[in-house]
This record gives C-alpha cells, structure tokens and sequence, in this order.
C-alpha cells in the first residue's frame, strides 16, 4: 500500500518551521540554535530535516556565497487550518459542530465512553 503524504509535517520538521517562522530567514546554525533549546541535535540532522521541508514545499532555499539561507514558504495559519482538518477528519468523521461540541463540553463524552467500557469491558482508549 502506497504511503500518503500528509499535510501535517512530523514533530522534528515542525519545530524547524517554528523557528524559520521567528527567524524569517535563516542559515542551518540559526536553525539549529533555536532548535537546541528544546533538542540538542546536529548541524547535519537540522540540514537533513530542512532539505525535506523543502523537497515538501513548506520552505524555499537559496544561495548566500557559501551558504544556504531557507526561509517559510506555508504559513503557519495554513499549516494550524490543516491540522484542525486532520482532527476533524479523522476523530469526529468530518463534523466540525461535534468538534465544536466536543471542546464546549468535553465530560459527556468520557461518562459514555466509560459507560461502553463498564457495559462491554471494551477499553475505549483504543477506540
């Protein structure tokens, strides 16, 4: 079965983004220093990660002498609006009024959840 490109990038990639959308344009060290904060990785790794943002689309490259700079190309809203559609899709079978429910009352939702569990023995974590 052939693999599908999702919309959402993966965690790694993501925080790459984050720091070009603050940095707005940048070299792999910028990169991988606002990176570092939160995971010390390697120059190479932060290079690898960004050369598949931009094979992607989500980010633009261009030569400065020696170096690369890469800089945003998706928007941060465009990424968040893709990211709300995978919910939807996926946890509430395309219905944004029961997400819309869901997140102003979320207790229903484990009562009966807990309720199939006690009734069936089913654990609904999995569900």
């Amino acid at each position: 079965m052939p693999k599908t490109t999702r919309e959402i990038p993966p965690p790694l990639e993501l925080l790459c983004l984050k720091a070009l959308w603050a940095l707005g344009e940048a070299n792999v060290n910028a990169v991988r220093q606002i990176v570092a904060q939160s995971r010390p990785l390697a120059y190479t790794t932060i290079m690898t990660v960004l050369d598949r943002l931009v094979r992607k689309g989500l980010i633009t490259r261009r030569k400065a002498g020696r170096a690369f700079l890469y800089a945003p190309q998706a928007s941060r809203d465009a990424l968040r609006r893709a990211a709300v559609r995978e919910l939807v899709e996926g946890f509430f079978d395309g219905s944004e009024e029961q997400l819309a429910l869901y997140l102003r009352n979320p207790e229903p939702a484990r009562a009966r959840a807990a309720a199939i569990e006690s009734e069936t023995g089913i654990d609904t974590v999995l569900l």
